[in-house]
């Protein structure tokens, strides 16, 4: 059985081999992928909120709320999931993008928006589409994919009212 809590600063440990992994990688986050872990921390734990996925094995997957723009915008956030490689194809992401709409409802965020989801990240994109996300527009050429070459983001929006 898989819970979904706030993250401690104490996890951290458990949620840097996460981020490490897929930053790494370089084919689904538009982060360095030699991005340190203090600066993964700012990044990923200096967000409004941080959640983290917990199996009786420990961590095993990890989301964030932050807002996407300042003032006027403040009532939009912004989400980013990262499933470890040995909880995938068991339904987590789904599970924490469900949690992080009523998370952020109950922090007074009016919508979300993803701002680069890959059009190369097919699972995802097929996801989060099925989870009521529609695509507002596409950028081409906005990622250059260590295998792929140049591919195309989209920017996805859900309301959550």
């Amino acid at each position: 059985m898989i819970t979904l809590r706030a993250a401690r600063a104490d996890d951290w440990d458990a949620i840097w081999p996460l981020l490490r992994d897929v930053f790494r990688a370089g084919t689904t986050y538009a982060v360095d992928p030699q991005i340190t872990k203090a600066d993964a921390r700012v990044y990923w734990m200096g967000a409004a909120a941080c959640y983290v996925a917990e199996s009786p094995d420990g961590i095993v997957g990890t989301y964030y709320i932050k807002t996407n723009q300042a003032g006027g915008g403040a009532h939009i956030c912004n989400c980013g999931y990262i499933v470890g490689s040995a909880a995938r194809g068991q339904g987590l992401a789904r599970k924490m993008c469900a949690h992080s709409q009523d998370a952020a409802r109950a922090m007074g965020y009016l919508a979300i928006q993803f701002n680069f989801v890959l059009a190369s990240n097919h699972v995802a994109v097929r996801l989060w589409r099925d989870m009521g996300f529609a695509v507002l527009g596409t950028i081409p050429d906005a990622f250059v994919h260590p295998s792929e070459g140049m591919v195309a983001a989209h920017i996805m929006h859900k309301p959550l009212v």
